[in-house]
């Protein structure tokens, strides 16, 4: 792989130097930190209405299901 050499000033180089962890090459650490996480946010707005309404009525109808589940195991090992 190719590599390039950079210029940081000796802070930032300090504080990449206190993010590296043991086994980690500073480009590794690099990586490491600006990696983007993919969180749930990202897919604000990507369902209709419709489908949100559909996946939050499944999401409470599988809810209940293992409220049910739950309720029964219960009754089952209580006697």
């Amino acid at each position: 792989m190719a590599t390039k050499t950079i210029t940081i000033m000796e802070d930032a180089y300090e504080a990449l130097a206190r993010e590296k962890l043991p086994a980690e090459s500073f480009s590794d650490t690099i990586r490491r930190i600006t990696k983007k996480e993919e969180g749930i946010e990202e897919f604000f707005g990507c369902w209709s209405e419709e489908t949100a309404e559909e996946v939050k009525k499944a999401i409470e109808e599988r809810r209940a299901m293992n409220r049910d589940r739950a309720k029964r195991r219960d009754d089952l090992f209580s006697a």
